[in-house]
């Protein structure tokens, strides 16, 4: 951490270049004798992104910056407020803080938080960034968070860990085994030191596998913000052997849209041809595999087994997109064509075995306007296409 760059002049420049081109800001190098300008490049480009991801941090004076891959990394203030407020009580430890977004909010539920991050240089910059957000109930560590609590007599209300990626040889789909630290192998360890785990997952995560890794399993979390999933939170209570819940909430920027069920509900889905009003399930349903229950809940309509598309007579409130169905078409060419005479709209595939930017190709339809295309399949395995307007 080179505290230099807390300087008044420094930080000044830091401020006024936050709109200028990074490259030939580079290329002119530094006009600061202590400071490289690498290092003034990572603390306007960390800035940047911390505008709309975290507007406290922004706001706030004299910040220091990590590397820009912690602040991609780190959770957003949308989604730590909310995580902060699924537990509460007197104490908590955050065994993977890394930037510390996380231990900002929980400091607004609990009395005493501890910090624990293995990287010292970024263990001191959320010590001194704390300082300049007037926080005062977190404590920093820096070092192995498992060995801190083997180390400690402290039994805590809670226990929070955001596991990270050891590898990337298995691909996108990995299990809590495959990051850091290992929480399977350590869990019994852990529900020693609490009886409450909230743990923070990739959103690639698989649901299914995580549940058979895990112990007391209370309640899933997915989160979604404007439409895309941010978050899979696991609630793991001690003794725990009830339902799973799996809770979906996809955060807008007028209110949020929430969908709750049990991960073992035995329901199944009615079919039906499209009706008058068209709906398509927000990302953290999709994520959360709950097809079934939301037709059952909301009494809608699902067009096919694997589409995810649902549809009713009668316009009801519904967590996703809406849409009134103006004409259903068999898949042709030249019938998708003349939907269309100003050749402009929205395109959407799901369970069809073309892309989108094939079907652009062969179409020649071009991206955006007031119409909604949906390529799908319905219950009689036929390839439809329906124009909707959004509702």
């Amino acid at each position: 951490m080179n505290y230099k760059i807390l300087n008044t002049k420094i930080q000044q420049f830091i401020t006024e270049n936050l709109k200028s081109d990074i490259t030939k800001l580079i290329l002119k190098g530094s006009p600061f004798k202590e400071i490289t300008i690498q290092e003034l490049a990572n603390q306007i480009i960390a800035k940047q992104k911390s505008e709309s991801k975290l507007p406290s941090w922004f706001a706030a004076k004299n910040i220091y910056y990590p590397p820009k891959i912690s602040i991609e990394q780190t959770s957003s203030e949308i989604t730590a407020s909310y995580k902060s407020k699924l537990i509460s009580g007197d104490s908590i430890i955050d065994i993977t803080g890394g930037f510390g977004v996380d231990c900002f909010y929980f400091s607004k539920q609990f009395k005493k938080v501890i910090h624990s991050e293995i990287n010292e240089d970024l263990s001191d910059i959320v010590k001194h960034n704390y300082q300049q957000l007037k926080i005062k109930n977190i404590s920093t560590f820096s070092g192995d968070g498992i060995e801190y609590l083997k180390k400690s007599k402290e039994i805590f209300d809670c226990i929070y860990i955001d596991p990270s990626r050891r590898n990337d040889i298995k691909g996108k789909v990995f299990l809590l085994k495959d990051c850091l630290p290992n929480v399977p192998e350590n869990i019994d360890f852990l529900f020693s030191k609490s009886n409450q785990i909230l743990i923070k997952n990739s959103p690639i995560l698989d649901i299914t596998s995580a549940i058979n890794e895990l112990k007391f399993v209370k309640e899933i979390y997915i989160i979604a913000i404007q439409n895309e999933v941010k978050e899979v939170l696991f609630l793991l209570e001690k003794e725990f052997k009830k339902e799973v819940q799996i809770k979906t909430v996809n955060i807008q920027k007028k209110g949020s849209q929430n969908f709750n069920f049990n991960i073992n509900d035995k329901v199944y889905s009615n079919y039906s041809e499209p009706l008058s009003y068209l709906y398509e399930p927000n990302s953290a349903i999709l994520k959360s595999g709950g097809f079934h229950q939301i037709s059952k809940q909301l009494n809608v309509f699902k067009l096919h087994q694997h589409s995810h598309l649902y549809t009713s007579k009668n316009n009801i409130d519904f967590p996703g997109r809406k849409f009134k169905i103006e004409r259903v078409i068999s898949y042709d060419k030249k019938k998708i064509i003349n939907l269309l005479p100003e050749k402009k709209a929205n395109i959407t595939t799901r369970n069809f075995p073309k892309t989108v930017a094939q079907i652009r190709k062969e179409t020649k339809i071009k991206e955006g306007g007031n119409s909604f295309l949906f390529f799908t399949t319905n219950n009689n395995n036929q390839l439809i296409v329906i124009l909707g307007t959004k509702i």
